[in-house]
């Protein structure tokens, strides 16, 4: 066999990692493998040659399958390569390789690795520099693999932004420029929209000027983990890696999952018709699955909601949460109330649209404007592509500096945490004593439709756990949503907030509205604010901490306790509780006292000014004896 002239195909190969390694790039190795041919007496019949290829399994090389047919074709019988990695990498595919190097009566030699096939022995040592071969490359994914796994898990995302998105720092950070076309897509295709209506929708619209916004694009955001946090890579592989919460979502999970879910039962001229109160809310206390839901509609026109798991062969009626929510949810919309007109005006910025984010946006995109002005100078772009980019980027600055001024609009007005308190003094109050006009302007849970109930639920709990007591299933807890509820809870420990909790008064059980500890100077101002409205009294109670009961002088003459607060801060001085007494304050309202003021609607469209002599802002110009603050402005923000 020795006597048999060698014909002989030079391989060459480099992946992209190759390529920056000393004698690996293709003309050293072509080099390298011609120097050796001569040496050996080799003729050379072709070259092969895949550039940017990696020797993975799976992978197609053009060059190497040529290569392969002329073998078959009988046009070379030895391949000559510089190195056993230059051919493959895997075990498998050497050993596919063997069996068809024999089949066809043809060899291999390696240049710097000096094996050849033509032996049991070169076959054998050929093996075994294949396992290593392997196993290098199945280290260095492992260690890329991790490497990888803790940049995603930083927010460094691999991939180009999608839209509502750039990258900034080498981190995926929202796009306020554009956050809001996502948020608005899926808000559409939750209530109905189906793929081809939004894109249609938006090519009228022109949004960011384009007029080729398609159905897939759509699909595509919609189905993107991104928008709620989470990434997955590898998606098109086998065995995708799902990693949660890398990067700041643009919609809730909730929102995200019914869009999927709407997705799978969907046809285009899908329209919801039936709202679920707590859909994807529930797990089932058995597998912990989220439970879907269904409905029946009797003869007589009512529906009737369950929850059910199928695996586990779970069902309940809707009655079963409502019972449990009952407990506190007129609390619950009263406190969306003060969230809607003070809270998120004070922190809407802080945690959506900082106003140094908008700043420094609006800044990039004049720089951006600024670029394409000098590219069109050049002769980069026509006039027509000039104006055209030019549009998109003044519509995203006036609407980021829109943004911008309802910031400012915020600031302007100053409410502080103290509003907040006094605005529910006055409410719980107004309840009192203009029940009547209450009645008539406060939305109470019941008065919401289904779909309201069901975006108040969405905005405010994460999820409901479930328990199974023998065969009844009951609310184990509910767990709120921590970026409204935790600054709340610290407005609340601060003393700028209420809870109503119960209380034992003497030998009478009742409710209370309890505030943290606030300095006198701060009470006595908040008071004083309130006098301007209602002859509000104060009075003191002494709390009996091993009893739980109040003690204090209150004449039973249908006054009502407005709230009640600790005269210190007992969180701090008695962690332990191993006092035997609280002091605390009260402030009620007696049956003969009514408001003070000439116009009912300032009871409740507007809150008493702590300066007494000004008017920061009226929804309509008319005179008001004392100074107030307006609890409603920028009404289009507070929703």
């Amino acid at each position: 066999m020795s006597e048999e002239k060698k014909k002989c195909g030079l391989y060459m190969r480099v992946s992209t990692e190759d390529q920056a390694r000393e004698g690996f790039s293709l003309p050293e190795q072509r080099e390298r493998l011609e120097a050796f041919c001569k040496f050996k007496d080799y003729e050379i019949v072709d070259y092969y040659e895949d550039a940017g290829i990696s020797a993975k399994t799976g992978n197609h090389r053009p060059e190497f399958e040529r290569l392969k047919n002329d073998i078959k074709a009988k046009k070379i019988n030895t391949i000559v390569a510089l190195k056993l990695d230059r051919i493959t990498r895997s075990i498998y595919d050497w050993e596919n390789l063997m069996t068809f190097l024999d089949e066809n009566g043809a060899y291999l030699d390696c240049v710097n690795d000096e094996i050849n096939t033509t032996s049991a022995n070169g076959k054998m040592i050929s093996r075994l520099l294949m396992s290593v071969s392997q196993n290098e490359i199945e280290r260095t994914s492992e260690r890329t693999k991790i490497g990888l796994a803790g940049a995603i898990k930083s927010g460094h995302i691999p991939h180009i932004a999608p839209l509502g998105y750039k990258h900034e720092d080498k981190k995926l950070v929202i796009d306020y420029s554009t956050k809001d076309i996502v948020v608005r897509i899926f808000d559409l295709y939750y209530n109905g929209y189906s793929y081809q209506k939004i894109s249609n929708l938006f090519n009228d619209e022109k949004v960011l000027g384009k007029e080729n916004w398609r159905d897939s694009t759509i699909v595509n955001i919609l189905e993107n983990e991104i928008y709620k946090g989470d990434f997955v890579h590898g998606k098109r592989t086998k065995h995708p890696t799902y990693y949660e919460n890398v990067v700041e979502p643009i919609v809730s999970k909730e929102m995200w999952e019914d869009c999927q879910v709407q997705k799978k039962k969907n046809s285009r001229s899908y329209k919801r018709t039936l709202t679920y109160l707590y859909l994807q809310k529930l797990k089932c206390p058995k597998c912990g699955r989220i439970l879907g839901g269904k409905a029946t509609t009797k003869k007589n026109g009512n529906t009737y909601f369950y929850y059910y798991c199928n695996d586990c062969k779970i069902e309940f009626k809707e009655k079963v949460i409502n019972d449990y929510f009952s407990q506190f949810i007129d609390e619950l919309t009263e406190y969306d109330s003060v969230v809607n007109q003070f809270f998120l005006p004070m922190i809407k910025q802080k945690f959506d649209e900082p106003k140094e984010q908008l700043e420094k946006e609006i800044k990039e995109q004049k720089n951006k404007l600024e670029r394409i002005k000098k590219a069109y100078i050049n002769g980069v772009f026509e006039l027509k592509e000039y104006n055209e980019e030019k549009k998109i980027v003044e519509k995203s600055i006036s609407e980021l500096e829109s943004k911008l001024d309802t910031t400012d609009c915020v600031e302007e007005l100053r409410f502080t945490p103290k509003d907040i308190l006094l605005k529910r003094d006055i409410d719980f109050i107004n309840k009192i004593k203009l029940d009547k006009e209450y009645q008539e302007r406060t939305k109470t849970w019941k008065d919401y439709t289904r779909q309201e109930q069901a975006e108040l639920i969405m905005k405010y709990v994460d999820d409901i756990e479930l328990e199974l007591i023998s065969n009844d299933i009951s609310v184990k807890q509910i767990n709120f949503r921590e970026s409204i509820c935790k600054p709340c809870q610290e407005l609340f420990d601060n003393g700028y907030i209420d809870t109503t909790k119960p209380a034992i008064f003497g030998n009478v059980l009742g409710n209370i509205r309890f505030s943290n500890y606030l300095p006198e100077k701060e009470v006595s101002e908040i008071i004083m604010r309130l006098k301007q409205y209602y002859d509000v009294s104060y009075t003191e109670a002494t709390y009996y901490v091993d009893k739980q009961v109040f003690y204090f002088n209150f004449v039973e003459d249908n006054s009502a306790i407005v709230r009640v607060f600790p005269l210190k801060d007992y969180y701090k001085l008695d962690p332990d509780n191993k006092m035997e007494i609280y002091e605390f304050g009260i402030i009620y309202i007696r049956e003969e006292d009514k408001f003070q003021m000439q116009e009912i609607d300032t009871a409740f469209d507007y809150i008493p000014d702590e300066t007494n002599d000004s008017v920061l802002y009226m929804k309509e110009l008319k005179p008001i004896s004392v100074g107030v603050k307006p609890v409603k402005f920028c009404e289009e923000d507070t929703e």
